[in-house]
């Protein structure tokens, strides 16, 4: 067997070929079967390559190798350059928006909140889920035989720390660690033993607020309170206030506002009353000053609580709270 390429592989001819088959190949199908017929297992090129002998065969015939692999890539960018775009994809155009979402309505009404209560010159101050009996009741001037006190109606954690029934906690450490005057706005989760229904749930939202200063009265109550209505619900709103009894005021009140619906004329939300029961409130108890240190014959105070699931409740006529709870988005994105 010599050691040279058999007679019937002409180098240079073979590339010619390769190369005019190359560039005539119209389609990817067709560049395939020229790349088989050229460069493939069985194509005269590589049986060629297997019986080389000598240095110099094999580089002329890797040479050729190497021309025709450079005109099948360079063959194949033309042809998928040149191919329609059947994707109908424009890189021009702009892109899909993408879809956020947004806050939970109790969360926006809480922000809204802070913001009236700013914008009068209160402080914002976040109180403690987890609280001691001693700042959620003792210091609250509660009795020890109140039934709120109950393990039916209270969640303990031991016989010192429960989960905070209301905010007023807030007060009491805010008041003990601040000097007065005071003015505070607390915002946050209480819990409480009650069965989940329309109108009730175990873990529920409140705002309480806070004025200590000297010769403040219910005068000035009524009027934070009725600022805040007209803020919250729009428009003027009347307040009116009746009397009642909380352990850590007095004297107590509870208010109600004019229907936001009905604007005080009556109607099914309001029971055709043209009120709305909104909260407690009242002027701080000395019981309470004497808890914190502060001096009751030179300050005086007035506190008031809110749940804002229930004035989210009013202000967009809900039927049942436990909407707030159970994550419908057709329910949430309407807010």
């Amino acid at each position: 067997m010599p050691d040279t390429v058999p007679p019937v592989m002409d180098a240079d001819a073979y590339r010619r070929e390769a190369l005019d088959a190359v560039s005539r190949a119209a389609t990817p199908a067709e560049l395939d079967d020229a790349r088989v017929r050229f460069l493939g297992r069985k194509s005269d090129l590589k049986l060629a390559l297997r019986d080389v002998r000598d240095r110099e065969t094999g580089m002329a015939l890797n040479a050729v190798r190497a021309v025709i692999e450079a005109a099948l890539e360079r063959r194949e960018r033309e042809l998928a350059a040149a191919a329609p775009d059947d994707t109908g994809f424009d890189p021009t155009l702009p892109g899909e928006p993408i879809p956020r979402g947004t806050l939970h309505l109790l969360t926006q009404l809480r922000r809204r909140i802070e913001d009236i209560f700013v914008g009068m010159g209160y402080e914002v101050y976040d109180g403690r889920e987890v609280e001691t009996v001693w700042h959620n009741f003792d210091a609250l001037n509660q009795p020890e035989a109140h039934p709120s006190r109950d393990p039916q109606d209270t969640f303990y954690v031991d016989g010192q720390t429960l989960l905070r029934t209301h905010t007023s906690p807030s007060q009491i450490r805010a008041m003990l660690a601040k000097e007065p005057p005071v003015y505070l706005v607390s915002l946050g989760r209480c819990y409480r033993r009650d069965a989940l229904d329309a109108t009730h749930t175990p873990v529920f939202h409140q705002v309480e607020a806070l004025a200590v200063d000297r010769h403040i009265t219910l005068a000035d109550l009524r009027g934070t309170m009725q600022e805040f209505a007209s803020a919250i619900f729009g428009g003027h709103r009347e307040v009116r206030m009746r009397t009642s009894y909380f352990p850590f005021t007095e004297p107590s009140v509870e208010f109600d506002m004019t229907c936001y619906l009905c604007d005080g004329h009556g109607c099914p939300v309001c029971k055709h009353s043209g009120w709305i029961e909104m909260g407690g409130a009242g002027e701080v108890d000395p019981a309470v000053f004497d808890a914190v240190g502060y001096d009751p014959e030179e300050w005086q105070g007035f506190a008031w609580g809110l749940g804002i699931d229930r004035i989210a409740f009013n202000r967009h006529g809900l039927p049942d709270l436990r909407l707030f709870w159970e994550n419908d988005i057709r329910f949430l994105e309407q807010f």
